[in-house]
């Protein structure tokens, strides 16, 4: 018997015995090692999904791993390979998939949200949807793989080029990871974040922040950008003022990319994409490649994940960790660790 994080109601969570079965035709059996609290489970574990999740609902998508069992008719898989998992199952069939876009599937089953997720010490997934990792990678730092691809994945919607102006609204996990992906690509980039822990972590990733809070944003970017504006902004905050700021910092033509997910409708100034011809593009989740620049850009040190990971509690220690994350405080990402070996495990 192993166990598993379980999502029952809103805001509540437990941790109990889950069955493990034997891999089915094309499917593969994980043994998850660390696995990442992110927003959208924030959002299940204060019921904001329930419409769409059901409960008994196990949760996590950030996660690596091993596998340790392989069902028939898997190829190029074998126990030990370390792994993470890009955690979409789509149709092949609906219009999205049959244009290309097979991660916005119009049936998509997101895998932690619509299906059972990682957050427990066996895990079976379609052998499809795993990527490989370098035995070097220290499974702790792949376990930020995922929200790593959502960056790359935001950085290529928006067309970031060499030598353009960022400006990232918002510096959570994914805002951060957005900023020195876009850094990466040769971007001069600006973080806007309220909180102070999280501007010194930026700050100390070598990010430039402001605090929108103390300064005027749209003020520093034209001094910044001698009245031109910048290239392209990002939207991660989900707040509504962070919706304002990122469309007032922008220049003539310049491209907001919508990254949060907004629970209501907000209001905008369309006057402003009239006048200066803004362009807005959706970003949403990512694909293979995506998946595998992430771990390219993990596995280097591009983006140095052991420096956004600001705790790692045992499985029977979950629960406890969703309120620290809602709390807020001096918190990024915390790690869920899954192996039989964590304190209080059972197998």
């Amino acid at each position: 018997m192993t166990l598993a994080v379980r999502y029952t109601a809103a805001r509540t969570l437990d941790t109990a015995p889950a069955e493990s079965s034997s891999p089915g035709p094309g499917e593969v059996e994980l043994a998850p090692a660390y696995v990442g609290i992110c927003g959208t489970d924030l959002h299940i574990f204060h019921g904001d999904m329930d419409a769409r999740v059901t409960t008994p609902a196990v949760l996590g998508h950030e996660m690596s791993g091993h596998v340790i069992r392989v069902g028939p008719d898997v190829e190029g898989w074998r126990p030990g390979d370390a792994v993470t998992v890009m955690p979409l199952r789509w149709d092949d069939t609906c219009p999205a998939c049959r244009s290309g876009h097979q991660h916005i599937c119009q049936h998509l089953d997101f895998i932690g949200i619509d299906s059972p997720g990682a957050m427990q010490q066996r895990w079976t997934v379609p052998a499809s949807t795993l990527v490989r990792l370098p035995e070097s990678l220290p499974l702790d730092r792949a376990a930020l793989v995922e929200p790593t691809a959502v960056a790359v994945h935001d950085v290529g919607r928006a067309g970031v080029r060499d030598g353009e102006r960022v400006v990232v609204v918002g510096g959570g996990p994914v805002g951060v990871l957005i900023a020195l992906v876009a850094r990466a690509a040769g971007a001069d980039v600006r973080v806007v974040e309220l909180s102070a822990h999280r501007r010194l972590l930026a700050e100390k990733l070598g990010l430039a922040t402001w605090d929108p809070a103390a300064v005027d944003v749209p003020e520093l970017v034209r001094e910044w950008t001698g009245d031109a504006g910048a290239d392209v902004a990002f939207e991660v905050s989900g707040a509504a003022g962070g919706v304002d700021t990122a469309v007032e910092v922008l220049g003539v033509r310049g491209r907001l990319c919508l990254v949060a997910i907004h629970p209501r409708p907000r209001e905008i100034n369309l006057h402003r994409f009239f006048w200066r011809e803004l362009t807005l593009v959706g970003a949403r989740l990512y694909d293979r490649s995506d998946f595998e620049k992430a771990v390219a850009l993990v596995a280097d040190g591009t983006v140095p994940a052991e420096r956004l990971i600001s705790k790692v509690v045992p499985l029977t220690e979950a629960p406890a960790a969703f309120e620290a994350l809602e709390a807020g405080g001096d918190v990024m990402k915390i790690l869920v660790d899954c192996t039989d070996e964590a304190p209080g495990a059972a197998v």
